[in-house]
């Protein structure tokens, strides 16, 4: 009998459409996940484009209000704000590498909001001026971070996303004076995590940070623009699981046809007309 006499069977036609589907899921998912895997690319390119297209900086609270989720597109946006950093509530990041890759500190600054260019608008009906974590720049040695300047300051920096809040914001008080190394008042957090810094600061505050970009004369490194994670190429993981999926759709086509071809041969390799043996998974041949 030949092979497509067994395949428009009807019990093989059945199989095969259930198998088509399978087929066809798998290629959709495939898709999804190569899609996934140039989205970052995609985002960042689209965020280029809006700097481009813009005249210099946005006022902060044309692109983000206080409280409000951070959307990811926004990372790396140049924004600018204007405020008064509070004093003694700086603080020092540990384990953060530096342009040179040596291992430093951030140094982290809470700055009270006056205009982010709505005029108050964006937090008329909060609880009253938000604060914006600033990174104001990197040190190696903790002792070399200054305080932040008094008075009113224009703060021109990137934005970029909260950090997750199990890596926590306790200082770490074993090593120095305030726990930032000696000769260094200021304490250690390990990570900018707003969620937890808005009990240490108070609120409202914004959903994200911003790296200062202008840190000439501080005496502290400039960082460089954050860029949105993966945005300048391909998400292997993403690839691999869209391979992953195409693999398995073919699988599913390859197991039709050996279903078929297992039918030709009576149900199990070697089986003769008497026995005709067992067919897949060990069920009797049809």
């Amino acid at each position: 009998m030949s092979f497509w006499a067994v395949a428009r069977r009807p019990r093989m036609i059945a199989l095969l459409l259930v198998f088509l589907l399978a087929a066809g899921g798998c290629g959709w998912l495939g898709k999804w996940q190569l899609d996934r895997a140039f989205e970052r690319a995609e985002l960042a390119a689209e965020q280029e484009a809006r700097e481009q297209a813009s005249a210099g900086p946005a006022g902060l609270g044309e692109v983000l209000e206080p409280q409000a989720s951070f959307p990811g597109e926004l990372v790396g946006r140049q924004v600018e704000v204007t405020g008064e950093f509070e004093p003694g509530r700086q603080s020092l990041v540990a384990g953060r590498v530096g342009r040179s890759g040596e291992v430093g500190y951030l140094v982290l600054a809470p700055l009270r909001v006056s205009d982010d260019g709505t005029g108050g608008r964006s937090w008329s009906d909060l609880s009253g001026a938000p604060v914006l974590a600033v990174v104001r720049g990197w040190v190696a040695d903790p002792a070399a971070a200054d305080d932040p300047p008094s008075g009113t300051v224009s703060v021109t920096g990137w934005l970029q996303a909260g950090e997750a809040a199990s890596e926590g914001v306790a200082a770490d008080v074993a090593t120095g004076d305030g726990g930032g190394g000696e000769g260094s008042p200021w304490p250690v957090v390990h990570g900018i995590a707003l969620g937890a810094l808005v009990q240490e600061w108070g609120g409202p505050i914004y959903s994200a940070y911003v790296v200062d970009s202008e840190t000439e004369g501080t005496g502290l490194e400039q960082l460089p623009r954050p860029m949105i994670d993966g945005g300048t190429g391909v998400n292997l993981q993403n690839a691999f699981y869209a391979l992953q999926w195409w693999v398995f759709g073919g699988f599913a086509v390859a197991l039709w046809i050996r279903l078929v071809r297992d039918e030709m041969a009576g149900g199990r390799r070697g089986g003769n007309a008497t026995d005709p043996g067992t067919g897949i998974a060990g069920l009797p041949a049809a």
